[in-house]
């Protein structure tokens, strides 16, 4: 494996990447899992750090080491009260900021005896931490979904058994959708009966055109539309790890989010959105069920503190249905967005050999984001600071439209997909 590759597909403190990664607000878990205050706290595995999770007396969202200072034994057994977590060998205590307030047996050693703690903040029902030096806090996550009202936005997370990268890297890649989901938008409430399945189907060979810029890359993807338009899917990359989804229809936005719990494991988060109106009972119901890009869980597994592992995974082959794929209801057999590509990115094994892939044409914005991300953080180690670490950088939105053939796309995207434009929501 190229040296590149050695360094992106890395990310434990004190790794380059890590090091880069850290430097953003960094999603960790949903809000409802420490709901109450001075309520069970849970462990918590993010960069390759064990942590640990809970809500003050105060309401307050905390991050900390899992481990006591004193020795080393896990908080996890320790007790959530008066507004921190005390151990329960010898009971010393740790506020929401890791720091140590209490040594019965020496006060004196209260201040020598913290541990590490990262600030929390929440938005979209998420608690969000950030992981990197404490004067180099950059401002709030600036993507339109996080800043909307709870009402507006339905998130849900999985954990994938592969590297973050190459999970990312199936975000990036929207010709897939073309063969692996080429059945699926045709059943999913959230994607039937739009004209873009059409376009979709009929035309597999999708061409890019790619703009790089300040917060990631913007992919304008053409497929054939009608006999005098190109129908044009525009997705965005956002740095380091979103990426937005376009639109099918009258039907909320989506995007997700790849955050390594290790460098074999990540969270994929999956959010659906809609700017100016709460999404429906139906939509809620829809989603909570697992259909669009999220998933039904293995039982016990969605519970605070637990796996969040999909029903369909790689032990039972994700349930793959040899005959659904011969009748066209499943390009590959295996049904739903998330499993489709899951069993697929996961297929190439914990952390891909990138040695044995030969890439085509319309893998450039894959290649142009291994390179911004490996850019970014050779120049960290440099003494640079890190791109889009400014809200307004990932302030932009997805679309899907048909635009005359004899026009540039880019031009419609200046004037309707700009940072922070009070655009309606494109799509067909």
């Amino acid at each position: 494996m190229s040296e590149m590759m050695k360094t992106l597909v890395r990310t434990g403190k004190g790794t380059p990447t890590g090091d880069l990664l850290r430097r953003y607000w960094v999603p960790i878990l949903l809000s409802s899992e420490i709901a109450q205050p001075d309520g069970p706290q849970i462990r918590v595995q993010i960069l390759g750090e064990k942590l640990l999770a809970f809500r003050n007396s105060e309401g307050v969202a905390g991050l900390i080491s899992e481990f006591c200072s004193h020795r080393g034994v896990s908080l996890y057994f320790g007790r959530n009260e008066d507004n921190g977590i005390r151990c329960s060998y010898h009971g010393l205590k740790f506020d929401v900021s890791g720091r140590c307030v209490d040594v019965p047996q020496a006060p004196q050693m209260c201040e020598k005896m913290s541990i590490t703690g990262y600030p929390c903040i929440e938005r979209a029902g998420i608690v969000w931490a950030y992981m990197g030096p404490k004067d180099k806090q950059p401002e709030p996550p600036g993507l339109e979904w996080a800043n909307l009202p709870e009402s507006h936005v339905f998130v849900s997370k999985r954990m994938q058994e592969c590297n973050y990268l190459q999970a990312m890297e199936g975000g990036i890649d929207t010709s897939h959708v073309s063969f692996v989901h080429k059945f699926e938008v045709d059943n999913d409430p959230l994607h039937m009966g739009t004209k873009a399945n059409d376009y979709i189907k009929k035309d597999g060979n999708v061409t890019f055109e790619i703009e790089k810029h300040g917060g990631g890359l913007t992919l304008f993807g053409k497929r054939n539309g009608e006999p005098d338009s190109n129908y044009w899917r525009v997705t965005q990359w956002i740095f380091p790890w979103y990426n937005l989804i376009p639109p099918f229809g009258d039907h909320a936005l989506g995007g997700h989010m790849w955050i390594p719990i290790d460098d074999h494991h990540c969270w994929a988060w999956s959010v659906n959105f809609h700017p100016y109106k709460p999404l429906s009972e139906t939509e809620r119901a829809d989603l909570g069920a697992g259909k669009g890009v999220h998933c039904p869980y293995e039982a016990g597994t969605n519970v605070p503190g637990g796996t969040w592992r999909p029903v369909a995974n790689k032990d039972n082959d994700y349930l793959i249905d040899r005959q659904a794929q011969k009748e066209r209801r499943s390009y590959s057999g295996v049904m739903g967005f998330a499993a489709q590509d899951a069993s697929l990115q996961e297929s190439m094994g914990p952390i891909q050999n990138h040695d044995l892939e030969k890439l085509l044409p319309s893998d450039r914005a894959i290649v142009m984001a291994r390179r911004m991300l490996h850019e970014a953080t050779t120049q960290l180690q440099e003494g640079h600071e890190p791109p889009a670490l400014e809200s307004q950088a990932q302030a932009v939105r997805a679309a899907g439209f048909l635009y005359p053939k004899d026009q540039k796309p880019q031009d419609w995207a200046k004037v309707h997909l700009t940072y922070g434009s009070d655009q309606p929501v494109y799509s067909i």
